[in-house]
């Protein structure tokens, strides 16, 4: 049997694997090494399963995973969630839907230090889901702005899934945070936007919240600069050459740590954060370990080449091959948890990617906007049933529902994207 023919199966026993609910990580990690062993030798598979735990665990770039968790957490935990909300809250004051579109604005914000889409979900439905219910939202509208606002957190750097396709394709993790600046903004605008839509469409789906005077607005906005402050200083930081990206991930997570202390965290609550951050992370590098592992075999078996080589033959324009793979990336999105999806897939695509000339800085950001929507889309969006946890009196389809109309406004983005390349290379050096 064929290398190649080997890798095929391969990832259809991954298929296979994860409908039967087998865990992602141990997933990759058994079709690597039993694929690996079949296309070179039993031996040189257990060699490697020695080498490639150490090899990502001692990898100083993925070191900025877990400080970016850590950063989130710190962030939630401190009550910055809170008060974040209750100052944008006061900014909307008298609009109509202001509630739900303060909700997407705290997401936005909340993700640009969080860099997690879950983690942003999950801390923001509990800050505001009780306030627009206790105001008459409907159910649908509230949840579908959280699941929508939550999936900011995988684009407005710093992003993990940015970062981990910017290790896995050894691109400059500051040239892809940067490329998810304008996207990342893009998605807050366009979802405020879609609220107000919405609003005047059925107007009956909200009530106008109390009117705010200016100097309350311009007051509230303290409860923004904590926010800003480590995310201004991360950004400007890589932007400007002060530090790396990795380091940056480090000097965020230790502003964040200041704020929390002076705000008066405990060390009970600061052990509670770093447990939390702990699990996390052991979670992430299973995956990454999972992912290395897949990758040497699919690396060998050559199965990515074939695919490279087939679509040369057919002839398709690069356009085309770009649009199929979103097309993958949207379908496999209804089943799979987003980071799992870039490391399992981004080691056979990109090759691709590579031999047809396209830009993989563009490519990693339409790619991860794609995995977003996924993080929405039935049967299994993963930020909705994070809500539906939070929010277990709320039923799946209002949720789906309500999603439903910013599902349309992130399609409308990639399209843009897609059409404006240039969207994305806005602010490289």
């Amino acid at each position: 049997m064929g290398s190649e023919m080997i890798g095929a199966l391969g990832l259809a026993l991954l298929l296979v694997l994860m409908v039967l609910r087998v865990p992602v990580a141990l997933t990759m990690l058994v079709v690597g090494v039993v694929g690996f062993a079949q296309v070179i030798s039993w031996g040189a598979a257990i060699a490697q399963l020695k080498t490639v735990p150490v090899e990502v665990l001692s990898n100083y770039s993925f070191s900025a995973v877990p400080m970016f968790i850590l950063m989130g957490v710190l962030a939630a935990h401190s009550g910055m969630a809170g008060k974040l909300f209750h100052a944008t809250r006061v900014i909307c004051g008298g609009w109509k839907g202001g509630l739900a579109i303060a909700a997407v604005g705290s997401c936005g914000v909340f993700s640009a230090i969080s860099g997690s889409s879950l983690a942003t979900a999950s801390t923001m439905t509990r800050v505001a889901l009780p306030e627009m219910e206790r105001y008459g939202y409907n159910r649908g509208l509230a949840t579908g702005a959280l699941a929508a606002g939550g999936t900011l957190g995988i684009m407005i750097p710093p992003s993990i899934a940015l970062l981990i396709y910017a290790i896995l394709t050894e691109q400059s993790v500051g040239d892809m945070f940067m490329a998810g600046l304008v996207p990342g903004l893009m998605g807050l605008v366009m979802y405020a936007l879609t609220v107000s839509v919405m609003m005047r469409l059925r107007p009956a789906l909200a009530v106008a919240g109390e009117p705010t005077p200016w100097t309350a607005k311009l007051l509230s906005m303290g409860g923004l600069a904590p926010f800003f402050g480590v995310f201004l200083v991360m950004i400007l930081g890589i932007y400007f050459g002060a530090f790396t990206p990795t380091e940056g991930a480090s000097v965020g997570a230790f502003a964040t740590l200041l704020y929390a202390l002076a705000k008066g965290m405990r060390w009970r609550g600061l052990w509670q954060s770093v447990q939390e951050t702990l699990a996390l992370s052991a979670v992430v590098f299973f995956m990454l370990v999972g992912a290395e592992t897949l990758g040497y075999f699919i690396s060998v078996s050559r199965i990515s080449f074939s695919i490279s080589d087939f679509l040369y033959g057919v002839d398709l324009a690069p356009i085309l091959v770009v649009l199929c793979i979103l097309a993958l990336y949207f379908v496999l999105g209804m089943f799979m948890d987003s980071i799992a999806m870039l490391v399992i897939t981004v080691p056979v695509v990109f090759p691709i990617i590579q031999s047809l000339g396209i830009d993989p800085v563009w490519f990693g950001i339409v790619t991860v906007l794609t995995v977003e929507l996924g993080l929405m889309t039935p049967p299994v969006g993963m930020n909705v049933f994070v809500i539906k946890a939070m929010a277990p009196h709320v039923g799946l389809g209002e949720i789906f529902r309500g999603v439903a109309p910013f599902v349309v406004s992130d399609l409308l983005r990639l399209a843009l994207l897609i059409a404006f390349p240039v969207l994305t290379t806005l602010f490289l050096l």
